[in-house]
Order: C-alpha cells, then sequence, then structure tokens
C-alpha cells in the first residue's frame, strides 16, 4: 500500500545521486507542487544533491508554472535529458535552467521525446536500449552532437552502430530511481486516474522504470477517494507500482487553465465557438499549409503558424475532413492554441504518449505541419536551437520523431525575422520592411531534420512562407509559386544567401489566399 503524506516528507525520500524522471509538458501534467518542494527541502538542507532529471517533454512554461526551474541549482542539479525544456519570448527573463546549461553548470542532452519515452519502456524491462533510424543525420547523431547541448556533457547517451548489415542509432536506457508523475486522482489503494488530465502523457511506463528498477514513485493528484470508487478502466497506474501520494488540490489542467471538461473528453465540445485566425498578413501561410491536405488525412500538427490550420478548415467547414493527431496523446478534436497547446476539445481518443510515437515513428500518419526557424542549402531544418536565444526555443520535442518516417512534411515561417512588417492590399502581399535576419542560412545552426536524409527517403517536403512555397527536390531547394505583388528577384533571391532554385513552372499563388473573404476551399482525396 502507498504512503499518503506531505509533499516535504515525499521530497525527503529522494536520495543524492538519484535519477529522476519527471511527467509533463510545459504546464500540462506538471507536478509543480512536488518540483517545488523538492527544491524548498534542498534549499533548507543541501540535499538532494548531484540529482539527473529526465523530461520527455518539458517541466514548467515560463507563465507561472516552475517546472524544472525549481530544481535548477547549481548542487541540486547533475544532468538533464530533456525532449524539450522551458521556452517563451525573448521579452521574458530566460529560465534558470537555459542559464545554467549556456554556462556549462549542468550536463544536459535533448533527446528526441518519442526516444526518451521508449527508453522508459526498455529501462523498465532490464533491457539494454533502443536499436532505430529515429535522430539519424540529426544534432542527435553522434557524428554531429550526439544530442549534447553544451561543452561539459560527456558524449555517452547515443552512440552510431551496425547491426545486421545496417546503421543504428542506439540509445541506452538509463535506469531511473524515482518516478514523479501526476494524476487527477487517487484511491486508498494508490490507484491513479486521470480523468482531468488533458493528457496523461507516458506516466505508466515513467513508474515502471522506476518501480522495475528497485526505486519510487511519486504521484501527484488533486484528491483522493475511497477504494473502488475508480472503476478498473479509468486507472492509468496502478496502486501496486505507486510508492507515495501527495495532494494539490489546486493544480491547473494546463496552464492557465484550472479545468475545462471537453480538453479531458469528459464533455463534448457541443455549442462550444472557437476563435477563427484573424484576417492578417500571416493568414495567407495557414492558408496554403491547409491547401497541402487532403480529405480524409491524419495529420500531426506542431507550434506556430500550422497551430492554425485547424481554424482555417473550421471557418471553410471543413472541420471533420481531417484527424488531427498530436503528440501528448489527443486524436481528433480541435487542437488548442498557445498557453494549452498539446490538448484538444473534444478530442475523438487520448491515447498514451509513447503509444502516439510509435505511430509517429512508424510514418503511419499521412501529413505533418510544423514550424521552422532556419532552412539550410541541403533542406535541413532547424526547430531546436538558436545560440544567440536559446531560451525562446524548446528544443526538438517529438519533431524527429515526427519527420522521421512521415511521408509528407510542411514546414510554415516567415522568410525572415527580426522587424519583418507585412501588409496585403487588394490581393497584393507588400513588404514594408523586410526582417533583419535571415532563416534560409546556407548552414542551419542545429539540425532537427536532415534534407539529404528526406531525398534518400523520397519524402515529400514543402516550405511555405509569407511570399514563396519551395519544393525540396533533387536538384535542390526550388521556388514553386510566389505571392501576388512579390517581386522574384527582389524579395526572394535576394533576401537570401542561398542559391535557389526557380521552377520553370513558376507560378503565382492562389488569389484567394490574400482575400479576407473564405476560401471555399475543397480538399481533394487521396486518389483523386
Amino acid at each position: 500500500m502507498p504512503e499518503f503524506c506531505s509533499f516535504a516528507f515525499a521530497a525527503k525520500q529522494i536520495k543524492d545521486d538519484a535519477v529522476v524522471t519527471v511527467s509533463s509538458s510545459s504546464g500540462l501534467g506538471c507536478p509543480d507542487a512536488m518540483l517545488s518542494a523538492i527544491g524548498q527541502h534542498w534549499a533548507s538542507t543541501g540535499h538532494p544533491r548531484r540529482l539527473t532529471t529526465i523530461h520527455p517533454i518539458a517541466a514548467g512554461d515560463m507563465y507561472g508554472i516552475d517546472g524544472i526551474d525549481h530544481l535548477a541549482y547549481d548542487g541540486l542539479l547533475k544532468r538533464v535529458v530533456a525532449g524539450s525544456l522551458p521556452s517563451g519570448p525573448s521579452s521574458m527573463p530566460s529560465p534558470r535552467i537555459w542559464q545554467m546549461i549556456g554556462e556549462n553548470r549542468v550536463e544536459a542532452y535533448n533527446l528526441p521525446s518519442g526516444v526518451l519515452y521508449h527508453m522508459h519502456r526498455e529501462a523498465a524491462a532490464h533491457r539494454p536500449g533502443i536499436l532505430t533510424k529515429v535522430g539519424m543525420d540529426t544534432f542527435v547523431d553522434p557524428g554531429l552532437l550526439g544530442a549534447r547541448m553544451n561543452d561539459c556533457s560527456p558524449p555517452d547517451v547515443v552512440e552510431r552502430v551496425t547491426f545486421d548489415g545496417d546503421e543504428w542509432l542506439f540509445y541506452r536506457s538509463i535506469p531511473v530511481d524515482v518516478a514523479i508523475i501526476r494524476g487527477t486522482t487517487a484511491d486508498r489503494h494508490g490507484n491513479i486516474g486521470t480523468e482531468h488530465e488533458g493528457g496523461f502523457l507516458g506516466i505508466y511506463d515513467q513508474a515502471l522504470a522506476a518501480h522495475n528498477n528497485g526505486g519510487i514513485v511519486i504521484a501527484q493528484v488533486k484528491h483522493v477517494v475511497d477504494s473502488g470508487t475508480l472503476k478498473s478502466q479509468e486507472v492509468r497506474v496502478p496502486g501496486v507500482v505507486v510508492d507515495y501520494v501527495v495532494t494539490a488540490p489546486d493544480q491547473m489542467q494546463t496552464t492557465n487553465t484550472d479545468y475545462d471538461p471537453t480538453i479531458s473528453g469528459e464533455k463534448r465540445p457541443d455549442g462550444i465557438t472557437y476563435d477563427l485566425m484573424p484576417w492578417g498578413a500571416y493568414k495567407p501561410m495557414a492558408r496554403r499549409a491547409a491547401m497541402e491536405l487532403k480529405k480524409g488525412d491524419a495529420v500531426n500538427l506542431g507550434f506556430g503558424v500550422s497551430a492554425q490550420v485547424p481554424r482555417i478548415l473550421l471557418e471553410e467547414g471543413l472541420s471533420d475532413d481531417v484527424t488531427w493527431v498530436i503528440e501528448q496523446g489527443a486524436v481528433g478534436g480541435i487542437p488548442l492554441l498557445d498557453f494549452q497547446f498539446g490538448c484538444a476539445s473534444g478530442a475523438q481518443a487520448i491515447l498514451a504518449s509513447p503509444d502516439q510515437f510509435t505511430y509517429f515513428q512508424g510514418g503511419g500518419f499521412d501529413q505533418s505541419l510544423l514550424s521552422f526557424m532556419q532552412i539550410g542549402a541541403e533542406g535541413c531544418v532547424n526547430v531546436s536551437r538558436l545560440a544567440a536565444r536559446p531560451h525562446v526555443t524548446a528544443g526538438v520535442g517529438g519533431f524527429i520523431d515526427i519527420t522521421a518516417s512521415a511521408r509528407n512534411l510542411t514546414f510554415v515561417g516567415t522568410f525572415t525575422t527580426g522587424g519583418l512588417q507585412l501588409t496585403i492590399e487588394e490581393g497584393k502581399l507588400s513588404i514594408l520592411r523586410e526582417g533583419k535576419i535571415q532563416k534560409l542560412v546556407p548552414t542551419v545552426e542545429h539540425v532537427s531534420f536532415s534534407g539529404h536524409r528526406a531525398l534518400r527517403l523520397r519524402q515529400h517536403v514543402t516550405y511555405i512562407t509569407e511570399r514563396c512555397v519551395l519544393r525540396l527536390l533533387p536538384e535542390g531547394l526550388t521556388v514553386t509559386e510566389i505571392a501576388p505583388g512579390i517581386d522574384l528577384e527582389r524579395d526572394v533571391l535576394a533576401q537570401t544567401l542561398l542559391k535557389l532554385k526557380v521552377s520553370p513552372s513558376l507560378s503565382v499563388m492562389d488569389p484567394r489566399l490574400f482575400d479576407p473573404a473564405p476560401m471555399n476551399l475543397q480538399l481533394s482525396r487521396e486518389n483523386e
């Protein structure tokens, strides 16, 4: 039977040099009160010391949920292995964890989120690790950075190996001493339910990784109920693997959201209206991305302009034409924006993130709409890190898992950044002020997506900007469409050091994209 205890008591159970895995996705599912208690215990006693923490998706969000920053102190934290870390606008103070990484005060690694979740399964089963193609030819590959985020981090988390006549990446399992997970409800046997959660992420896999290695599992919940209250199929983590239960009645469902039953799937969003993307110079990009979709597609969605594409389909009356699938586990429904990103309203199903990532890594979906910070000469994409502004990026997250085998990839973002000002008048795009920072560069700072590998795998890759559309073709990055009002030489070719190819059948982007009225968009079927 688990022990129902205070946060302070649970924090005392974590020993020096422990490996601690934390379940979270920014504010979603973050056991923030428990992490705060560990930080407070360290501040008063100097223990625990030299922790290694594992975060498949970021813990904390810079908007009131401190997450890993509760632990980001010299002496407390020795190593962090994360799919992502808290991020936010450059106008906000940098989280302490980014300061520690930048100053080489903590060993730090950025691994694909799905790989990290699957490493927990391997550790739980006492298997040595994962053989996978996920991450090959990206910054995770030992041939580049080996996932290392700074100079003080040893190259010891991933290896390139030959097995059965082929090359693979081998990610070693990390035995876990402590799992800190979050649910909604615990019964007196320690069974954990997640009925108010917008996603239950990988809490069972993380709990098993600790329990099966002789470690402890700490579960933070909103409330405790009598045994027998939870139905069998509502239990996400059985009490036989839970050691301590702590209660935080005021834990939020996700960032800036106390509780919304449509996010947890307890209530259908009947009659709810969603804010549509307002008219402006960025809306044509989201519309053009929507034109890449086909009726019946299963579509993965990333942050940025791409996250607005579901609102485009809503406006066009096509919201039932595709099914959205996101890494936090939601299938279907309407993916949410801003603080609630990672959740969906009215999802058809909410899966465990490790299972969703298996779906992604195997290329089981039809299309992915993602963002970019940089595009390189060979079509490589950086979404994971900019040296000058590390804390405005979260790290790679599930991006590498998603892009590894995807059949169709669409990257959406502006051509330049840093003061870019645009306007649309009479159906024509005008650049009032060019951005000071080029995003199409000879060499990306971080290879989050490999263009040359994509060509070998025959992936269909499109890059959509406000002023043009490019395709990744064997002959190189090729401009295939330009926006009305845009001059090819002045506004496209002269705004990058890349030697872009120009399609002999270069066309003007659909004029409906640049009209505030609905487009009357129709999605074709796959075989049309």
